[in-house]
Formats: structure tokens, C-alpha cells, sequence
């Protein structure tokens, strides 16, 4: 690694030191940096070109140096010879203006070890591109070793030239006098330019039609450097001393044979006996054999053939070359064309562009990027002709990599981005960059794309015309993958979500909607839930197509495995909308149905995934049970509460342990452990909570209570005054049961909720009424017995003689009276007092009606109706009814049974 480091820095510093030696003390050197050795050219390749930049203005140029020190071997006067034939030829080239010949950017500057000048940049000269390396940098640059000229090349190439020589031979009056490969040089895109004047000869007579031109004779002692090639050179030159503008196209003619042999001119010419080879060449040339030609294309070769003819008014003069077919390639004619942009006015640029893009597959990448792309770029500062030029340069850059991308045409393309008015130019440059979103987004760096492509496509997403939006939308996808990620959830959803909601286009709302669909792969889950699903609740219409997209974000949101629903919005949210959206008159029955499915399945996912969890939550609580039961603590405080009396307290008659129609099953067998809900764990949790509470508290310590007639009592004993009235209004009942209107009302059992339940004229409640009762009148006066009695001395089975255990209410008496316990003052159970079937229709154990606790009003069992109403059963009356005492201890009169006979047999 090392070693390669040293060769590297030995390579550097020697490229260096060969400039500065070059160059140093040039004057050139104060207004261009010089930079590495590229190519050379002029006579016999003497000068060494180099890439450069003006200092000011950073453009770049070609260096053309001539080192003083390659002629140290010549005498001083062979020197200045070389040296003022070098100025000669740069002198005119810099007084020369024209497309076809090289263009001086710095006039020839001299110093004591070097002549420099600069040009436009430069490639290399068309004798480095043939073959002919000398004075060339080693190593050898790829670029040139590697370079094949392609046939558009060729000939577009000697088009120009015969382009070049005609300006000189019709409109300067000149001959070139050294047209050769090493003064043709290749500029940065590929066009060829004549240059080396240092043998040129002007006419004698410009303003006349025939020109005349001087000849100066051959000079064989003079340095190569001061003389012309001669393998290029016309017969006449050597042979007979004259010249014309023939002579510069019989070394056109030679020119095009070394292009198309490798650079091997017609003939080799012995410097050192050149008159004796040009005989020899003279009598070749008049009678030239076929395979000297051979390689030359079919379309040109008798013209070459002309070019070459020893006669010069044979030869073919430069505006006839320019017209002859072998040039009418649509490749060089569009080349051509190119050149000549700056003659047309913007109709004609218009329809030539709109052209283009059959033409530019067919030409080389080379042709295009070098040649052609520039003068592309060229015409953006023209804004009316930018929507006719932007398709042909982005067609280029899908052919382009990415360093060439970045470096040729993303510099030009970044003022068309931002690029608003004409407005009409400016939509339309809208549509064309937007259908080409993707080469944009894959070629253009993220940094760019931040600051130009994606600011242009929010453009587009608020431009007032449907038309672009549409396309906007439509496009979106296509590229989504290549957005990052907060410049899509902050920029693009936004103002994808307001076009949607603001727009008053049914296809830019359906294209939103449809949009968001296609890029919800690309987003998060939850800012879908936050962002998206909300936003279809604000959508106004309801059109189907509306409708439709709606229910495809909803499904692809659902379905996605990366997004999903979760169920909890599935219940609260998504589901209602859904519902709502699904009855609405628009739809159609397909579209219906399509709704329903969705429906379905979500309702499918939502129960299943919420069965698991409670199924999970019931596998936890088994596991935890089981862990309880091991535990004998726990399990003996479970069977001190059991979990299921209260709710049978609750429910009665549907309880848990089976009482129906007010009727009390047998006592409920202890729980199930294993078989308790979440719900009933819960309850149990808080019953054993407050059990401990209870246990925890001081007992209550109950003062001594005074007599109730005591002349001291501070306060009226209630209890007492309660009981004396109730006992009262129960004699009152009984009294009045003698009359033949007895009846009076019927007291309905109730399961252990509600209570005992009367229609108004039992002994509980109290009072007396009129005949109608609870059931709206469906007894009369005269047929209904009074069972009010009857029923307030049946206990539940089981219990029929047990007195209720009051003593929880002990605590309700005033601390400053004598204790007098709630059970003594209750009423006492008959003994022996039990009617079978009236017990069919009494109270739960728990509900027992007593003198003391009043059921309230408006109390009804779950079994009340017909089934539960005695006078819709009779045959519930069949058995014998034993006598029974009511709460005074009288007995019914005979009356009353007799009744009951007339009624039920």
C-alpha cells in the first residue's frame, strides 16, 4: 500500500512539476489555472494541451503550451523559425471567427521558456483519436486509447470541415495550406474544428472572383516544424509550386481515407527524398487501384476518388462536398441542424423539437450527452421553448448515469423546476416532470430532491387546474417507495388530504382517495389510525366512487398485515362509519355487498381476537384459582361467602340456583371454584374486602333503652307507634271480612327482589282502598277472597314456624332507651299454621312479607302475568286449605270458606 502511495505522489508531483515548468512565468498563468496534460495538436503535435479554468469566472478552457525547451537541439535561427511559424499560425487563428474553426479564449501569450494560448475546451486532436499519440501525457489517458469514432461521428465530423473550408475559401480567401488530422481537434462535445495556420496562404487578389495564391517552394533543409505534412499535401505544392483552394481539398480527400484506415494516409511519403515520392505518388494517383479504397464507404468513395485526382479542377470544391449524399445521414443533418439553432425563430425550434425524440435513439450516447445536450440546455433560458426542449433532455438523462446526471443536467434542469411563469408554459412543465417523477426521484440527489423535485410536485398537488392534479395523483404511487419518509407524512399526506377535501371534482376526489390507498403500504400504522382513518369521516359526498374509495382504505388498512385495525377502533369507530356508509341510496347492490363483506370480516376478526383474550384472561384466572385452592386459608373464608346467594337475591325466580314463578327451590349447592366469570371474581373480591373491614371494626356496645311510657323519654319510640298502628289496621281488615264484599283484594308473592307485592287492602300496607286492585279490575268485589292474612304467616319451606332474625336492626334504637330487641317485637309464627297452597305462591326466603317491612309499591316478580296470577289457574287451588290463623290470631269465618267453595268447587 505504501509503495502504491509513493508511485502515486512521484506520478502527482512530476505531472506538477512538468506543468509549472511548462507554464511558469506565462502570463497566461495570471488570469487561468492550469490543470492536467489532456492531449496535443498543432504541427506535428508540438503543442501539449491542457484542461484549465478562467480564474474569474470559473469557465473552462483549453491550454495549448508550447515548451521552448523540445527545440534545444535546433540552432538559434532554426528556433526563432519554429517559433514565428507557431505565433504565425495562432495569430490567425485568433483573428478567425467561425463555428468550424477553434475558438481562442486568450490571445498567444510568449515567455522565456514557453508560447501558450487559450481555446474552448478541447477533447483531443483527431490525429490523438487516430492513433497518433506523441507528446501525450503518460500514462496514456483511457479516454483517449478508448475512443472509436461512430459513423455519425465521421461524418458529421468532415461535414464541418468541409463546412470550415468553405468560410475560408469563399469568404476569407484563404488556403489552409496544412490541412491535415494534428490541425483537426475535437472540442468537449465532440465537434471538429480546423486549426494550425501556420501555412496559410491568402489570395494575392481577394476581391476578385478568381483568387490567386503564392506558393513558397519546398524547403527540405528547414525543420519539420516549419514545414507543412507532406503526406497531406496536394502534388501541385511539391511538383510544380502552385496552389489554390483545390489543393486543401485534395488533403480533405486524404483526411477522409485516414479516418476510415486507422489514420494511414493514401500514400507514405520518404522525407528525405519527398520529390522523388511525389513522382512516385503522381503517377499512383493516375491510375489509383479499388483496394487503395476499399474501406471507405460505397456512398463516398468515387468522391474521395475525385478529392485525390491529380487534376485540381477535378476535385470537387467544399460547398459542393457539403452536399452530397453520403452527408444527408439523419444524424448528421440533425447535428447540423443544432448548430445552426441560433438562425431559427421559435416555431421552427418548436416543430424541430417535438421531432426530436424519433431521432435521439438512434444516434450514439455519446452524440447525444456531448453534442446534442448542451445545445439543449442552452434553450432554457427561453421559456416559451422549455416545454418543447424538457422531454428531449429528460429522454437523455434515462440514458444517462448518475454521475452524468448530476454533473451535466441537473445543474440546468434546477431553475426549471421553480420555473412559474408563463403560466401555460409552466403547467405544462408541470405534466411533462411529473410523468418522469421517477427518473427524477432515482437520479437526483436526496438533497436536491428536498429542495426542488418534491416542492414542484407539492405545486402540482395545489395548481388550479384538474387536469394536473389528476395527474399528480395518479403518479403519487409510482414513486411513493422513493419519498422519504417525513416528507410524506409532513408534506405530501396534508395536501393529498386537502385537494381531497376542498376540491370540488369528483376524479380529483376519488384520485385522492384512491392515492392514499396505493401509498398506505409506505406509511406507519398508527399515524394511518391518527392521520388517515379520521380523514374519511370528513370527506362531504357521498357519491359510490366516493363511497368506494373509502371502503377500499378501510379494507386495505384492515387487511394489511404491516397495518391492521385494532379491534378496540374497530368497535368504537370504524365499524359505525362503515354501517352508516353502507345503507346509503347511492349504492348499488354490488356495491352493497361489498360493504357487507368488509363488515363481516371485521366483525369476524374483532370477535375472534377478543374471544382469545378473555380465553387467555380465564386460562390466567384458572391458574390463579388453582393456586387458591392449594391454599386452605382462602378456601375455607370462599365457603363462609358463597358467591352465588346474592346473585340469586338479585335475579329471584331466574337466580342462579333455579327459582321460578315465585316458587323456593331447595337450598343452592356450594358453588363451582373452577366455573367463576371475571365479573363474579370481581364481586367476590370486594364481599371478602369488606368482610374483613366488618371484622376489623369495634362491636357494637348497645345502651340500655327506658320503657316507651317512661315520663322521662326524650324521644318517641317509632317502632312501638309503627307496630300498634299496623296491628290496628289489621284488626280493621279482618273486621270488615264478614261482610259479603270480603274479598278485597289478593296479595301477589314476588321472587326475593321485589318483595311481597298487594293491590292495596292486605294487612302489610296498612290501609284500606276501594274494590278495584292491582290487576285493573279482573276480580270483582264479590269473588275475591282475602289471602293478605293468609300470607304474612307462611314462612318458605323449610321455615314455616322460624321467626325472622331481626337482630342486625338492634343498632336503630336510640342510645337512652332500654334495649328491646327487634325479634321480640316481630311477629310470632302460629304454631302448626301451614297452607301447602298458599305456599305455592309465597315469598322467597329471603323476601319474607312481615308486619314490620312494608313491600314497596309497584314491586313485580318476573313471573307476574297471567301464569303468575291465581285467578287464571284454578286447578292451583284444588288441594284443601288448612285453617290458618292471620297475624291477630283470629279465624277466618265460615263465610270465607264457603266462598272459596263456590268459587273453586
Amino acid at each position: 500500500m505504501e509503495s502504491m502511495l509513493n508511485k502515486l505522489k512521484s506520478t502527482v508531483t512530476k505531472v506538477t512539476a512538468d506543468v509549472t515548468s511548462a507554464v511558469m512565468g506565462n502570463p497566461v498563468t495570471r488570469e487561468f489555472e492550469v490543470g492536467r496534460h489532456i492531449a496535443s495538436g498543432g504541427p506535428g503535435l508540438c503543442w501539449r494541451i491542457y484542461n484549465g479554468t478562467k480564474k474569474s469566472t470559473k469557465q473552462e478552457v483549453a491550454v495549448f503550451v508550447f515548451d521552448k525547451k523540445t527545440i534545444d537541439k535546433y540552432q538559434k535561427f532554426e528556433k526563432d523559425q519554429i517559433v514565428d511559424s507557431l505565433k504565425k499560425g495562432v495569430q490567425q487563428l485568433t483573428r478567425l471567427r467561425h463555428p468550424r474553426l477553434l475558438t481562442v479564449q486568450h490571445p498567444l501569450e510568449e515567455s522565456r521558456d514557453c508560447l501558450a494560448f487559450c481555446t474552448e475546451p478541447v477533447f483531443a486532436s483527431l490525429a490523438n483519436v487516430l492513433g497518433q499519440w506523441e507528446n501525450l501525457p503518460s500514462p496514456m489517458p483511457s479516454d483517449i486509447k478508448e475512443y472509436k469514432l461512430y459513423d455519425v461521428e465521421t461524418k458529421y465530423g468532415l461535414l464541418q470541415i468541409s463546412e470550415g473550408l468553405s468560410f475560408l475559401h469563399g469568404g476569407v480567401k484563404m488556403v489552409h495550406g496544412n490541412l491535415c488530422p494534428e490541425n483537426i481537434i475535437l472540442n468537449k462535445s465532440g465537434a471538429w474544428k480546423i486549426m494550425g495556420f501556420d501555412f496559410s496562404i491568402s489570395a494575392t487578389n481577394p476581391s476578385e472572383a478568381e483568387p490567386k495564391y503564392t506558393c513558397k517552394e519546398w524547403e527540405p533543409h528547414l525543420p519539420p516544424l516549419c514545414l507543412p505534412n507532406p503526406e497531406y499535401l496536394a502534388p501541385e505544392y511539391i511538383l510544380s509550386v502552385s496552389c489554390d483552394s483545390a489543393s486543401d481539398m485534395y488533403s480533405l480527400g486524404v483526411i477522409v481515407h485516414a479516418v476510415f484506415n486507422e489514420g494511414r494516409p493514401v500514400f507514405q511519403v520518404n522525407k528525405h527524398d519527398i520529390f522523388k515520392s511525389f513522382s512516385r505518388q503522381l503517377d499512383q494517383l493516375s491510375s489509383i487501384s479499388p483496394t487503395v479504397l476499399n474501406k471507405i464507404p460505397e456512398e463516398v468513395r468515387e468522391h474521395v476518388k475525385m478529392l485525390l485526382s491529380i487534376t485540381p479542377n477535378v476535385r470537387p470544391d467544399a460547398d459542393q462536398m457539403t452536399k452530397i449524399p453520403f452527408f444527408d445521414d439523419v444524424g448528421a443533418v440533425t447535428l447540423q441542424y443544432f448548430d445552426s439553432l441560433f438562425q431559427r425563430d421559435n416555431l421552427q425550434k418548436s416543430q424541430f423539437y417535438k421531432s426530436l425524440p424519433k431521432v435521439l435513439p438512434k444516434l450514439p450516447k455519446r452524440v447525444v450527452v456531448y453534442r446534442i445536450l448542451p445545445a439543449l440546455t442552452s434553450e432554457f433560458v427561453n421559456p416559451d421553448m422549455v416545454p418543447f426542449v424538457l422531454p428531449n433532455v429528460l429522454l437523455i438523462a434515462e440514458e444517462c448515469t448518475k454521475d452524468e446526471y448530476v454533473r451535466l443536467i441537473m445543474p440546468d434542469l434546477t431553475p426549471v423546476f421553480k420555473q412559474q411563469e408563463p403560466v401555460q408554459a409552466s403547467n405544462m412543465i408541470l405534466l411533462i416532470f411529473l410523468q418522469k417523477m421517477d427518473l427524477l426521484l432515482t437520479k437526483t440527489p436526496p438533497e436536491e430532491i428536498k429542495n426542488s423535485v418534491l416542492p414542484m410536485v407539492y405545486r402540482a398537488l395545489e395548481a388550479p387546474s384538474v387536469q394536473i392534479q389528476e395527474l399528480c395523483l395518479n403518479i403519487i404511487p409510482t414513486f411513493a417507495n422513493l419519498i422519504d419518509y417525513p416528507s410524506m407524512k409532513n408534506s405530501l399526506i396534508p395536501r393529498v388530504k386537502s385537494a381531497c377535501l376542498q376540491t370540488s371534482s369528483l376524479a380529483v376526489r376519488v384520485n385522492s382517495l384512491v392515492c392514499l390507498g396505493k401509498i398506505l403500504e409506505y406509511l406507519d400504522k398508527w399515524f394511518v389510525i391518527d392521520e388517515i382513518l379520521p380523514f374519511l369521516q370528513q370527506i362531504p359526498s357521498r357519491e359510490p366512487a366516493v363511497l368506494m374509495g373509502i371502503l377500499g382504505i378501510y379494507k386495505c388498512t384492515f387487511s394489511h398485515k404491516k397495518l391492521g385495525i385494532p379491534k378496540e377502533h374497530l368497535a368504537t369507530k370504524s365499524l359505525p362509519h362503515l354501517v352508516s356508509l353502507s345503507i346509503d341510496n347511492n349504492l348499488n347492490l354490488n356495491q352493497f355487498n361489498s360493504f357487507m363483506a368488509v363488515i363481516r370480516d371485521m366483525l369476524s376478526r374483532m370477535e375472534a381476537e377478543h374471544k382469545t383474550k378473555l380465553e387467555q384472561l380465564h386460562s390466567m384466572q384458572e391458574q390463579q384459582r388453582s393456586i387458591n385452592i392449594s391454599n386452605p386459608g382462602s378456601q375455607s373464608e370462599a365457603t363462609t361467602s358463597p358467591p352465588g346467594k346474592q346473585i340469586d337475591d338479585i335475579f329471584g325466580s331466574t337466580g342462579a340456583n333455579g327459582r321460578e314463578n315465585g316458587s323456593a327451590a331447595a337450598p343452592a349447592p356450594q358453588p363451582n371454584r373452577m366455573s367463576l366469570t371475571l365479573e363474579e371474581k370481581q364481586r367476590l373480591a370486594k364481599e371478602q374486602e369488606q368482610a374483613a373491614k366488618l371484622r376489623n371494626q369495634q362491636p357494637l356496645a348497645p345502651q340500655s333503652v327506658k320503657a316507651a311510657n317512661s315520663s322521662n323519654a326524650k324521644a318517641k319510640d317509632l317502632t312501638s307507634s309503627l307496630l300498634n298502628s299496623m296491628t290496628s289496621l289489621s284488626a280493621m281488615s279482618l273486621a270488615s271480612a264478614a261482610r259479603p264484599a270480603a274479598a278485597r283484594g289478593a296479595v301477589v308473592s314476588t321472587g326475593p327482589m321485589m318483595g311481597s307485592t298487594s293491590n292495596g287492602f292486605n294487612a302489610p300496607m296498612g290501609f284500606q282502598a276501594g274494590a278495584m286492585g292491582l290487576y285493573g279490575g279482573m276480580a270483582s268485589a264479590t269473588s275475591t277472597p282475602n289471602f293478605g292474612a293468609l300470607a304474612q304467616s307462611q314462612g318458605p319451606i323449610g321455615q314455616a314456624n322460624k321467626a325472622p332474625d331481626l337482630s342486625a336492626l338492634d343498632s336503630l334504637f336510640p342510645p337512652n332507651q332500654n334495649k328491646v330487641t327487634l325479634n321480640q317485637m316481630g311477629p310470632m309464627a302460629a304454631p302448626g299454621a301451614n297452607a301447602p297452597w298458599l305456599n305455592q305462591f309465597g315469598s322467597a326466603p329471603n323476601a319474607r312479607l312481615t308486619a314490620g317491612a312494608a313491600a314497596p309499591m309497584g314491586g313485580v316478580s318476573s313471573g307476574f302475568g297471567m301464569q303468575a296470577n291465581p285467578f287464571f289457574s284454578p286447578q292451583n287451588f284444588s288441594q284443601p286449605a288448612a285453617a290458618n290463623l292471620n297475624q291477630s290470631g283470629v279465624k277466618h269465618s265460615a263465610s270465607v270458606n264457603n266462598d272459596l267453595k263456590d268459587l273453586f268447587g
